[in-house]
């Protein structure tokens, strides 16, 4: 019941309100002149799933499938473990979305997205590309907490579209500035552009109209940019998590009307909009995939996939060693055993691109090992490959690997630069008696230019969602990705998660 002081007020109320709807009755917001901002906002309502190519729904369906099971296997994690406790022990389950691996529990669809994104890199396992960020990462797990949300759920090809309109926004993004294309040295790219896209991809399965979704890229612009400073950090994953989680949000407020600037992605006034995460920014209109010669940039340029749990680059130096090791002692696991190698090496020599964050000689914890030259290259120099077994911690103390990380040196060879499309790792090891080996990467086994075959993605997909769900249950994420664009609704590719 209400009370006399309630019942006094809310006349009042409605009135305020009524007054304020006549007024926006009189003037009407005009709407705004097309720029670029418009442009982003016309092309996330506009695309539609007959623009979904073959090539792209073949290798969207390959990002999906890696990316949920590197999410799965990042469930494990203890960087998972105390986010999950903590949006557990702070906030009151809702009892909506699915978390990775747990079955019965279920957050709020933001923090289901949240930890759901920080399980996607806790093991700094998920898909890269050009110019760098994690792309999936940042999408898939803010679609999945969507999809449980709503009441009725989204098709397949429907989900596919959403997730694909995430990655190309994000592509976009990255390729309006020169800066970009190198290694990060300010934000972690997916805490900027990752949270835009995972807002895009929402606001698309949300069919929100255009005027929302620019709104929706707007107010994720306002909850976006993590430093580059908590690399090979346990807040790191915290950044693929927040784009995730805070993308949703973003597309959520927008689809309940919040506005945010109509020119966030032009700087045309003056106030620095976008252009404040890069400082050669020079955007460009998204044009409609109806025009012609309008393609998605996943089109032409494919994804990379990691066999190993650490930062791109360090794909370069592993395969590099891992060549001498071969040399040395034969294909690995194969009598090749690491005291072999360090009573041969007198001397290691690494030729890599300069990048502070990445040259890390005597890395104390897992993430600092994931974000080192040196210990993935002596890594493997000793066992012939780099596993995820590879940074336990009984690993990382072994009495071979340190004496051969004491060993090493490291070059910048100026025609190297920190460039994923360009740069080389070079491993130049001198042995006790004086000869020399080379082992020389330009491009590793997982790289865009030179993709994870099927097989190879279906073994590490099967290896990593293996550790924690039972087979029946990794052959139905198998069966429903591979068919995801033929579901008529997402139940049962969400139903194999926990």
């Amino acid at each position: 019941m209400l009370s006399k002081a309630q019942k006094s007020f809310r006349p009042v109320s409605i009135t305020l309100r009524g007054l304020h709807q006549a007024a926006r009755k009189v003037v009407e917001r005009p709407e705004p002149e097309d720029n670029v901002t418009d442009s982003f906002g016309r092309f996330i309502q506009g695309v539609q799933s007959h623009h979904l190519t073959p090539t792209l729904l073949h290798r969207s369906k390959r990002m999906v499938l890696d990316s949920l099971g590197v999410g799965l296997l990042g469930s494990t994690t203890h960087v998972f473990q105390l986010v999950l406790q903590h949006c557990q022990h702070m906030y009151a389950p809702a009892d909506i979305s699915s978390v990775y691996g747990r079955r019965g529990t279920k957050l709020s669809p933001t923090l289901a997205a949240f930890v759901n994104g920080v399980a996607t890199h806790s093991m700094d396992f998920d898909d890269t590309w050009h110019p760098a960020t994690h792309p999936s990462g940042a999408v898939l797990p803010a679609l999945l907490a969507l999809s449980d949300m709503l009441p009725s759920k989204p098709s397949g090809l429907d989900f596919l579209l959403a997730f694909n309109v995430g990655i190309e926004v994000q592509g976009r993004l990255m390729r309006f500035s020169n800066q970009a294309q190198n290694i990060p040295k300010r934000f972690h790219p997916p805490s900027v552009v990752g949270t835009l896209g995972s807002a895009a991809a929402c606001a698309r399965l949300l069919c929100l109209d255009h005027a929302q979704c620019s709104h929706a890229l707007a107010i994720a612009a306002s909850l976006s940019g993590a430093p580059m400073a908590n690399a090979a950090t346990q807040s790191k994953p915290l950044h693929i998590g927040n784009a995730a989680r805070l993308g949703l949000e973003a597309a959520l407020l927008a689809s309940k009307g919040l506005e945010a600037s109509r020119t966030i992605l032009d700087d045309t006034t003056g106030v620095a909009g976008f252009s404040a995460f890069y400082e050669d920014y020079a955007v460009q209109p998204l044009t409609s995939p109806d025009e012609e010669g309008t393609r998605f940039l996943l089109e032409d340029q494919d994804m990379a996939f990691k066999r190993f749990p650490a930062h791109l680059g360090m794909h370069w130096v592993a395969d590099a060693a891992a060549a001498i090791h071969k040399l040395l002692l034969g294909e690995p696991g194969v009598g090749s055993q690491g005291s072999g190698v360090v009573g041969q090496v007198q001397d290691i020599l690494l030729r890599v691109p300069r990048s502070k964050y990445i040259n890390r000689p005597f890395p104390e914890s897992e993430h600092e090992a994931r974000h080192s030259f040196q210990f993935n290259a002596c890594s493997a120099l000793l066992h012939g490959e780099v596993t995820v077994d590879s940074f336990s911690q009984e690993a990382m103390r072994h009495p071979d690997l340190l004496t051969l990380l004491g060993r090493v040196h490291v070059e910048h060879p100026n025609d190297n630069p920190a460039n994923f499309d360009r740069m080389y790792g070079e491993v130049q090891v001198t042995l006790v008696g004086g000869d020399v080996l080379k082992g020389r990467c330009d491009t590793f086994y997982g790289h865009w230019r030179n993709p994870l075959t099927n097989e190879s993605l279906l073994k590490k997909f099967c290896s990593n969602a293996g550790a924690v769900l039972p087979w029946e249950k990794v052959e139905g994420l198998i069966e429903a990705v591979d068919g995801l664009e033929t579901l008529g609704d997402c139940s049962s590719l969400l139903a194999q998660l926990q």
